[in-house]
């Protein structure tokens, strides 16, 4: 009797470990194909929301001015082995200071930011801020937290897709990631510059700049969602404090001039 159930007992153990053995084996994420399925939501997603802004918002078509900015971009993407056309670039015609990231890596920059920087560094570490939220993967993970898995799924499904695409672009626009993300796109971005030879000191010099307004205007949005500015401006400084910075301007003072004159113009 004991022999018995003592072997049953192997038996049972031995079977956990066959079971354990073959599950372990499987990739359950590639299994259930739950990356592609997110990342399928997450394109659908990121369209669905930019189509909205093109329809309402007037998008800026300029040839100059758009491959202008793509020389501010393509530094920080070739020093960080980013693919610079897996990011989609747009530039919309508002008097607002603010550039927000949506899923699919689209990144939209309005005009009001560009006119308000008074460097080209200070606009490629916004720039670079935002394109740190996407290669690390923080659009989605705020907009889960926010308005909840299920409800951006429903949505990428077609169901009351209008409706929940402006909550979304809500939420990306007039809201801060929390400060964690927001510190990791900081510092993120001051890498991207540090190894595309471009200071950093501008885009905390930036922030400083915002931050000592004595009224802030309803434009400022994208300082406005970021309400510690000069608390980032000195932990970026104290980043990159002792580091041995170069300074390789991707496009001329004069392109530069003549690039915000024709935002300006917009």
């Amino acid at each position: 009797m004991i022999k018995k159930t003592l072997l049953q007992g192997l038996l049972i153990v031995a079977g956990f470990f066959v079971i354990w053995f073959g599950f372990s084996q499987l990739d359950f994420m590639k299994f259930f194909k739950v990356r592609e399925h997110t990342q399928n939501m997450e394109n659908k997603l990121g369209d669905m929301i930019w189509n909205q802004i093109a329809d309402n918002e007037n998008v800026v078509t300029n040839d100059t001015i758009v491959k202008t900015l793509d020389k501010l971009i393509n530094p920080l993407c070739k020093a960080n082995d980013i693919e610079r056309d897996s990011l989609k670039i747009h530039i919309v015609k508002k008097d607002v200071i603010n550039a927000f990231a949506l899923p699919n890596n689209h990144l939209v920059v309005y005009t009001g930011l560009i006119e308000d920087c008074k460097r080209q560094e200070a606009l490629q570490g916004v720039l670079g801020h935002e394109i740190g939220h996407i290669q690390k993967n923080h659009v989605m993970k705020k907009l889960s937290k926010e308005i909840g898995y299920s409800v951006l799924l429903t949505a990428a499904g077609g169901s009351k897709g209008g409706q929940v695409a402006r909550e979304i672009l809500k939420t990306l626009t007039s809201s801060a990631y929390d400060r964690k993300l927001e510190k990791e796109a900081d510092i993120t971005s001051v890498d991207y510059m540090i190894k595309a030879h471009i200071d950093p000191k501008p885009m905390a010099d930036f922030m400083y700049q915002m931050a000592q307004e004595s009224k802030m205007p309803d434009g400022m949005s994208w300082i406005a969602d970021h309400p510690e500015s000069e608390e980032r401006a000195k932990y970026i400084l104290d980043y990159i404090k002792g580091k041995k910075l170069k300074n390789k301007e991707s496009i001329t003072e004069k392109d530069w001039k003549t690039f915000k004159e024709l935002v300006d113009k917009e």
